[in-house]
């Protein structure tokens, strides 16, 4: 006969945590565990396998949707391997599209970095270049525009911005001042 490990053994062989299990099995991802006449949960060396390939997985940043996609497939002895790559090979190209996307933001990341003085100065080119680079600002109150605001001190809760002058273009940094300091402070 197998040997039954409750969860805590079950955890540590598969090297997740007990919670995880838990979870996994609340989401249907494994089967719910048996349970001992005391109503304990207990798992089996092939429950355990299963918890190191959802683990594996997970290492390898698939979904839980495309986990689950992958335990059906390793479960069915009539698949055809093609399946299996294709879903890894389409999470590898999210994957490769992923860091392109993360090293062209390191990149311009790195140039505004690099283009602020950072001392005492207020004037800061970072501010400059993401204010510059977006879309033009709608002007407060305009509909469908949605201000930045800070939030606002028990004083300040209901203060409107203030009001703007009709432009074809907003002056970001002086808009989203404006909008920072309250009635009074313009």
């Amino acid at each position: 006969m197998a040997r039954l490990m409750n969860i805590g053994e079950a955890a540590d062989a598969a090297g997740v945590s007990a919670k995880m299990i838990r979870h996994y099995e609340q989401i249907g991802l494994v089967p719910a565990a048996t349970r001992a006449e005391s109503g304990y949960r207990q798992y089996t060396e092939r429950d355990v396998s299963l918890l190191r390939f959802i683990r594996q997985s997970r290492r390898l940043g698939f979904s839980m949707e495309q986990i689950a996609d992958l335990l059906g497939l390793w479960s069915n002895d009539h698949r055809a391997s093609r399946e299996v790559k294709a879903l890894a090979q389409a999470h590898l190209d999210a994957l490769e599209a992923k860091m392109r996307e993360m090293a062209e933001m390191q990149r311009a990341l790195k140039k505004l970095v690099t283009s602020c003085h950072g001392d005492d100065d207020p004037h800061c080119a970072i501010l400059d270049e993401l204010a510059v680079s977006s879309p033009e600002a709608p002007e407060p109150g305009a509909v469908g525009s949605k201000p930045i605001r800070k939030l606002a001190s028990p004083s300040q809760k209901h203060a409107k911005a203030p009001p703007s002058e009709p432009s074809t273009h907003v002056d970001l940094m002086a808009w989203t001042r404006g909008i920072h300091a309250g009635p009074g402070h313009h």
